[in-house]
């Protein structure tokens, strides 16, 4: 056997020493460790798509193969929820990390006197925490490219700039202030060809660029590429929303995708423009060796589909209801190089979480901290988000109050309330009448009422959504 004299060890022992020497030198000459880099985050929330509309989620009339493609890199989420099942609350909700009627956003923004009369505010207060603020105050580039609805529309030409809440950069439509893209209606079936502004081209306050209805997206879609290309040059991560317009009313696809004229053609040839016109944005994030395995793509829906358009079958319900389909959205998130590879190219049928979740989650991937004095609703799933675990336990039951102006028939009126908790969804009218539960685990499309069933689960779950909706409403 070799003493310790031998040449071998007499080597291995000048090796080590040159490593212990040149690590030595190393430390003292930079005692600080390097800074990670932070993940880039892009949130594409589209307008009024269906729970079932993507052909990933099981659309067979048409196909969406740029955004089927992200969920065949990442992951499908099907058990996620927005926070209204229409837009301004929805769109708060995701915003701010917080329930919607804290800040008096129940319904749509509309114009003034409506707002006033349904007993919300004009716009998002400012005071709200934001998303894009958290960001842009580590550091971020933020931008916010479509739709916006959050203040600033119709005759409301007071609010703030989207500037304002946190965002370097804006371009939005007629339902935000700041340069704005403006559709253009072409004649078609009879109508004239016409602006369709809603009274934003009197208003000021940004420049305004009129353009063709069915090349909205790509114009707000090319504003966001050039955002993240410029952040690239100067080294910035970034964080952009990406909300277009599509796939909302009204429908005016290319000539070539109109078919039959009939409503859910329109809306079919909307839906395929929409994914064609994103496709450059996620060729993008592919195509760059600094972008691709450090930037997040999350996609999904601001609520349920409008009636006669879009679809969310085998769910219950569309737009402006609580039932699954007014509130559930599919949820696509992207990240090659931040995600589990081991779980990505399939569906996670198990997690149950909502935007409100999505604030706390992706400032927890950023390493991005929120001001002290805040208190968000959501909860973080920064894990699921990210596949490192098929799903964690709520600490909190996930609760939705009805748009006031969205009562439903007067002989079958929709129900105010709703929450989910566990595999358990609980409706109810506010006075705690006409109590509705199902088990979605068993029943998603919701058909069988079991609240005869459960009369003690029933009395739990009225005394929880009255103190929330107790809790959350104006005083």
């Amino acid at each position: 056997m070799p003493t310790k004299h031998h040449p071998i060890f007499v080597a291995l022992r000048i090796f080590w020493g040159i490593v212990v020497l040149f690590g030595s030198l190393t430390l003292a000459g930079d005692s600080s460790p390097e800074k990670p880099v932070r993940p880039n985050i892009i949130v594409v929330l589209i307008d009024d798509m269906g729970w079932s509309d993507l052909s990933c989620f099981g659309n067979t009339a048409v196909e969406t193969p740029h955004i089927d493609r992200l969920a065949g890199e990442g992951i499908a989420f099907s058990q996620f929820y927005v926070a209204a099942p229409i837009c301004s609350p929805s769109r708060c909700g995701l915003t701010t990390g917080q329930y919607p009627q804290r800040w008096r956003v129940t319904s749509y923004l509309d114009n003034r006197k409506m707002n006033d009369d349904r007993g919300m505010v004009q716009w998002l207060d400012l005071s709200a925490p934001t998303l894009a603020r958290s960001f842009q105050q580590a550091g971020y580039a933020t931008g916010h490219f479509g739709k916006w609805h959050l203040g600033g529309q119709r005759d409301v030409g007071d609010a703030p700039l989207i500037a304002e809440y946190g965002f370097d950069e804006s371009l939005t439509n007629f339902e935000g202030l700041g340069p704005r893209v403006l559709p253009l209606l072409d004649a078609y079936d009879g109508k004239p060809a016409q602006k369709y502004a809603l009274g934003s081209d009197s208003l000021g306050r940004g420049e305004i660029f009129w353009e063709q209805r069915n090349k909205a997206t790509a114009r707000f879609v090319d504003a966001a590429r050039d955002f993240i290309k410029r952040a690239e040059t100067d080294g910035k991560p970034f964080y952009v929303n990406l909300w277009p317009d599509d796939v909302h009313s009204p429908f005016f696809p290319a000539a070539e995708l109109r078919g039959d004229g009939e409503k859910k053609t329109l809306y079919h040839g909307v839906l395929v423009e929409l994914d064609r016109q994103l496709a450059p944005l996620f060729d993008d994030i592919r195509e760059s060796a600094t972008l691709r395995d450090n930037t997040l793509v999350l996609l999904m829906s601001d609520n349920g589909p409008e009636p006669g358009a879009g679809s969310s079958v085998p769910l219950r319900g569309a737009k402006g209801m609580l039932y699954e389909g007014g509130i559930r959205s599919p949820l696509i998130v992207w990240g090659p190089g931040l995600m589990n590879p081991q779980r990505c190219g399939g569906k996670n049928d198990e997690a149950v979480f909502v935007t409100l979740d999505l604030v706390p989650s992706l400032l927890s991937i950023a390493d991005v901290p929120l001001p002290e004095d805040v208190v968000l609703d959501g909860e973080n799933f920064a894990d699921v988000i990210l596949g490192r675990a098929v799903t964690r336990e709520r600490q909190s039951p996930i609760f939705w109050r009805r748009p006031p102006d969205r009562p439903g028939p007067d002989n079958a009126r929709w129900p105010d309330l709703a929450m989910r908790s566990g595999d358990w969804k609980f409706l109810m009218q506010c006075d705690g009448s006409t109590p509705q539960l199902y088990d979605l685990k068993s029943d998603p499309s919701e058909r069988r009422n079991r609240a005869a069933e459960h009369p003690d689960l029933i009395e739990t779950f009225r005394k929880q959504l009255r103190a929330w909706d107790a809790a959350v409403s104006p005083k």
